[in-house]
């Protein structure tokens, strides 16, 4: 798909009238504090929908909620294009263990009733202080730019139910159209530096709860059981046979045995057990093969046992992450432009995944998603171990990393909107 509107780099050159101020810069430094003091779990942020609101409503932006916690800000600014932002709001049930004076201290309450501490693990807090900053930039300095600007704060990516809940919910009945969504995500590289793929960017996943029926009986009497521990545990080496033995080497796929639960003592043979497993994949064919095989191997070992037919359960999935390529090589000249050539790379796709594609699929509109690192360089090059996303130490630094994540943002909507 070609773009709408041609990009224009020099319109994405750094602009005193949309520069990150040192008073911008404070601001975003505090409420980027404030965010990571405050998580909360997928679909159940309403103190940040909260904020959101305060925050576009002080802007003078109009906005409405959507998909439940999900808040849509739509800035207006005359005629011309119309340009969609995502930022992702959720946190994660994990402990926090930075040591940072601004860590959090929050818990929350899993679906089934299960407190947890809570953390922002994976630098939501930095995507949306980011975009609420890129907000206001935009907002207070209309001369600069025309068009429309569509802010999504999006809940629920942890759990792929937040793209969907607010596509379902009318997004895009209630908001004008965009001809392009951008979105990006920071990552355990080096802070100040870019990085974007052509093509596939994220792997689309799928995640399935699988129940093993046996017959339960005394430990000393084998003969009177059928162990769904053991039929368990042959079906999970025999999945790892899908990647290895049925697929073409040239092709991506990965299967993970997430959790294996059975039984409650060691002289009783269960009635049943339960494992999850994870599937990534960049390709549909590939997708659609190894979710059959999987389906195929459950039910065949299920057999040679003489036991019931298991139980398959789909926990979530996420669609493809996928960058126009024309798109994306635009959007890459352009960070190159406002950050300087040395800091945007292009990369191959990850193995994680994004329900970020879906806000544009929904409505047949390219989209581009880029990463932007957290990590000061001593950190990358110590030889100890970096901290990730979704570890209870993945703190990103403040600076450049938030600076970087604004300007990056303020580049790619400039170079589209500016005047």
């Amino acid at each position: 798909m070609t773009s709408t509107t041609p990009i224009d780099p020099d319109s994405a050159a750094t602009s005193t009238r949309l520069a990150l101020t040192e008073d911008l810069r404070a601001d975003l430094h505090e409420l980027y504090k404030q965010l990571h003091s405050h998580p909360e779990l997928s679909m159940q942020e309403h103190h940040t929908a909260e904020l959101i609101e305060q925050r576009l409503d002080g802007l003078g932006i109009e906005n409405f909620r959507c998909g439940g916690t999900g808040v849509v800000g739509v800035l207006r600014n005359g005629s011309g294009p119309v340009v969609g932002f995502r930022a992702d709001t959720d946190g994660l049930p994990i402990a926090e263990d930075t040591g940072l004076d601004y860590a959090s201290t929050a818990t929350g309450t899993l679906p089934d009733g299960t407190e947890v501490p809570v953390m922002h693990g994976c630098g939501h807090d930095t995507h949306t202080s980011v975009l609420l900053t890129v907000a206001r930039m935009f907002a207070q300095a209309r001369d600069a730019w025309a068009g429309t600007l569509v802010l999504i704060f999006q809940p629920g990516e942890e759990t792929a139910a937040g793209a969907a809940a607010m596509v379902a919910d009318g997004l895009w009945d209630r908001a004008p159209k965009p001809e392009i969504v951008y979105g990006q995500h920071v990552m355990p590289g080096l802070a100040g530096t870019v990085s974007l793929s052509v093509g596939s960017a994220m792997a689309m996943a799928d995640s399935l709860k699988v129940t093993v029926h046996g017959r339960q009986s005394h430990g000393s009497q084998p003969q009177d059981a059928i162990d769904p521990v053991v039929l368990g545990a042959h079906m999970v080496v025999r999945l790892q046979t899908i990647v290895s033995r049925e697929l073409d080497p040239r092709q991506a796929a990965v299967v993970t045995i997430g959790t294996f639960h059975g039984g409650l003592k060691e002289n009783i043979i269960p009635a049943s057990a339960e494992f999850t497993l994870n599937i990534r994949t960049f390709d549909d064919g590939v997708r659609s093969h190894v979710l059959a095989a999987v389906r195929r191997i459950i039910a065949a070992e299920a057999a040679a046992s003489g036991a019931p037919e298991p139980e398959i359960e789909e926990l979530y999935t996420f669609p493809a992450c996928y960058n126009e390529p024309a798109e994306a090589e635009d959007v890459a000249e352009v960070l190159r432009s406002a950050l300087g050539a040395d800091a945007v790379t292009i990369s191959p796709p990850l193995m994680g995944s994004e329900d970020f594609g879906h806000l544009a699929a929904a409505i047949g509109v390219p989209a581009v998603y880029w990463t932007f690192g957290g990590h000061p360089a001593e950190l990358l090059e110590g030889g100890g171990q970096v901290p990730m996303n979704h570890s209870p130490y993945f703190a990103p630094v403040m600076e450049p990393t938030l600076s970087t994540g604004v300007n990056a943002a303020a580049a790619a909507l400039l170079a589209r909107l500016g005047r």
